[in-house]
């Protein structure tokens, strides 16, 4: 058993595709049309994980509502600083600025993506 894919709901799907294209770097694998939304998928370079950003034609009156069941999505990155200078060239900050865990542990960061998602970035150290 292997994970497929999550799937998020969208509410601007030229927005989303562009944040988690070209400022998290993912690339569009695939895209499905429905009687009722549009699906676009969403992968890591390795192809190991995807996002299925689903796009209802018609929003649901008063439009979708996280709640307060779901935490974050996660991305690694070899290089956080490198990543913090792309996403100020996006106009973009965190909302949690990049802390260490511990000592030696990892370094993350939090932000949002256009529909309030929010998004961990994390740089992991090498242990020697």
């Amino acid at each position: 058993m292997r994970i497929a894919h999550t799937m998020i709901r969208v509410k601007d799907i030229n927005k989303s595709l562009k944040f988690y294209t070209e400022v998290i770097g993912l690339k569009k694998t695939k895209e499905m049309e429905l009687k009722t939304a549009t699906l676009y998928f969403v992968g890591d370079e390795k192809g190991c994980c995807a996002i299925e950003l689903t796009y209802n034609h018609e929003l649901p009156e008063g439009g979708y509502s996280q709640g307060n069941y779901f935490g974050h999505l996660a991305f690694e990155t070899d290089d956080l600083d490198k990543f913090t200078e792309k996403l100020k060239t996006f106009g973009m900050d965190y909302a949690r600025q990049p802390f260490l865990i511990k000592e030696s542990g990892p370094k993350i960061a939090f932000l949002e993506d256009p529909d309030g998602f929010c998004i961990e970035i994390i740089e992991r150290k090498e242990l020697l």
